[in-house]
């Protein structure tokens, strides 16, 4: 039996939001369809088009609820590059919710 899971919503707080969901465009753009800008972006996964946005003080991830694979690793992937991203600030994790 495939297991539904709920959307998740991924937040960061940082000073440098932009610099991140840029950088995270940029690096998946090498492998799937990406579209951004200063303040937002999108991720078009095989499970579903993850969301990012950006401002002064904070980056919010948004992915989709669904019954795919890709979707329990998707935030544990997020976090791996973030890590690499905003080694700086000694970045963990974000802190993620479900809907």
């Amino acid at each position: 039996m495939t297991q539904t899971l709920p959307a998740q919503t991924g937040v960061y707080e940082t000073p440098n939001a932009s610099k991140y969901l840029q950088q995270l465009c940029k690096h998946f753009g090498h492998k799937i369809p990406t579209s951004f800008d200063d303040t937002s972006g999108t991720l078009d996964f095989g499970f579903g088009r993850v969301t990012l946005a950006a401002d002064d003080s904070r980056l919010v991830v948004q992915i989709p609820g669904g019954d795919t694979e890709g979707l329990d690793r998707a935030p544990e992937v997020i976090d791996k590059h973030l890590v690499r991203f905003a080694f700086r600030e000694d970045f963990q994790n974000m802190t993620w919710s479900q809907a």
